[in-house]
């Protein structure tokens, strides 16, 4: 009842009834959005605006992402406080993916700012930009003053370190973490993140020291080489702890330092159902084929590993490799020819493509490509033999159909371009399609009507002069 009379309050511009009728609902039903909007928009109309602010700002613990309410809080704070102005703004733009504008505005709110606390979380919101935005250095930067100074948390310092970690700075994370617990966040988060960092950096003896992980503790033994020890606490692993991906892994990693391939191919298939295309499959399967001597997949596994961590040259190179050696996989040389046709070298991916149908004549996809390919270069009679191989394949795909009657039109061969358009409007089903087609086949009828009529008295003629 509470909300009809709140509404009806408001239709009769009664808004202070209607408010205290709207805080009726809101308390029965906090999470009624609309009450919230109608809340912050009365608390506007009746000169409210830290009660308007307060709603506003429940509308955003809800949806961080709702416009009207930054446009309302900027609005409020315009005036009467350009810091909160600045942040609001900038959180808008932040949302809209305006990333520039959102950095200008917390430069701004920053300067601004009046407390060391709302200095810290404006400056920490400033470097996540500068992260989001791919402006690396100028994040760090702010990282660095963020961790130099009082008001500070961990999350600060665990980010910062894992930006170094990313760029292989692994002394400058590591110094990173080792600050965080003099400031006092002395907690198995930084630990953990330590013995990750020393681990990376090839330092698995300084790792154990920090973790309490016992997966993680199991890879530096076996990567200081105590494989029968770490074997040892595998196989006494709780069932809860098999369950994890991670075992699989290790596991792999035992047997592949214990030389036995096939038992850690098993295992690589294991993780590969738990964690299905991960890079880390790939990675570990081209290293057991270096070990074993299998060049050919060893290629082949980097390469999809590269692809997954988005090194398409590396990739590319390694795909090279692999076919030089053997070029019987199509499937291969189709995925050969994508990253070739996606790095801008269509006429190498040509060659590949070329390669799959010498040895799957009737593959219409590679059909198409090089139809495609042979029209991007001006090789229509090219084109034209390849699309004819795919409509003896493919009669009734009117793609392929049309496809085929303009090449054969810009080769001149107008009676055959007829002939195709003729079978095409037997079976297209849209409408739109058939018009279009059957327009240009009226033209291409009369012109070669024309043409044959303009023979006939060349050749009248040509009989008298005689």
């Amino acid at each position: 009842m509470s909300l009809l009379l709140a509404e009806q309050f408001e239709a009769n511009e009664q808004y202070e009834e209607a408010y205290n009728e709207y805080k009726k609902e809101y308390e029965s039903d906090p999470d009624n959005m609309g009450v919230l909007e109608r809340l912050g928009h009365l608390s506007l109309i009746l000169d409210k605006p830290e009660e308007a602010a307060k709603y506003y700002n429940e509308i955003l613990k809800r949806d961080v992402t709702n416009p009207l309410a930054y446009e309302q809080l900027m609005t409020i704070y315009e005036d009467s406080d350009p810091y909160k102005f600045y942040v609001y703004r900038g959180n808008k733009n932040s949302i809209e993916g305006k990333l520039d504008f959102a950095i200008s505005d917390f430069k701004k709110a920053l300067s601004l700012a009046s407390e060391g606390a709302q200095a810290a979380m404006t400056r920490f919101t400033l470097a996540n930009l500068y992260k989001q935005a791919g402006q690396r250095m100028k994040a760090i930067d702010e990282f660095n003053v963020l961790i130099d100074g009082e008001d500070v948390h961990e999350e600060m310092f665990l980010q910062l370190a894992d930006m170094y970690l990313q760029d292989e700075a692994y002394s400058s994370a590591i110094d990173t973490l080792l600050r965080a617990k003099q400031k006092g966040f002395d907690d198995d988060k930084i630990n953990e993140g330590l013995a990750a960092i020393y681990l990376k950096s090839g330092d698995p003896k300084k790792a154990m020291e920090y973790t309490k992980d016992e997966l993680l503790k199991i890879q530096c033994m076996l990567e200081i080489g105590q494989i029968d020890e770490a074997y040892d606490k595998l196989n006494n692993l709780s069932d809860d702890l098999k369950q994890n991906p991670r075992y699989y892994t290790l596991m792999a990693q035992y047997y592949y330092s214990s030389k036995k391939f096939d038992e850690a191919f098993k295992c690589v298939e294991e993780y590969d159902k738990l964690v299905p295309n991960s890079p880390l499959t790939y990675q570990m399967r081209a290293l057991i084929c270096d070990e074993k001597g299998d060049e050919y997949n060893a290629h082949v596994n980097w390469g999809r590993y590269n692809i997954l961590r988005k090194n398409y040259d590396i990739a590319i190179n390694e795909y090279l490799n692999a076919v030089q050696m053997k070029d019987d996989d199509i499937n291969l040389l189709f995925e050969l020819a994508s990253l070739l046709e996606d790095n801008k070298e269509v006429d190498h991916a040509s060659e590949y493509y070329v390669k799959i149908i010498k040895k799957d004549p009737n593959n219409k996809e590679a059909l198409r490509k090089l139809a495609a390919y042979r029209e991007s270069i001006g090789d229509y009679q090219g084109q034209v033999d390849y699309l004819q191989r795919l409509a003896e394949l493919d009669g009734n795909n009117v793609e392929v159909l049309k496809s085929l009657g303009r090449a054969y039109e810009k080769t001149k061969a107008v009676s055959k371009a007829i002939e195709v358009y003729q079978h095409y409007l037997e079976i297209v089903k849209d409408p739109s399609e058939y018009k279009i087609i059957k327009d240009k086949l009226d033209k291409l009828e009369n012109n070669t009507s024309a043409e044959e009529s303009e023979g006939l008295l060349d050749k009248i003629m040509r009989f008298f002069g005689k």
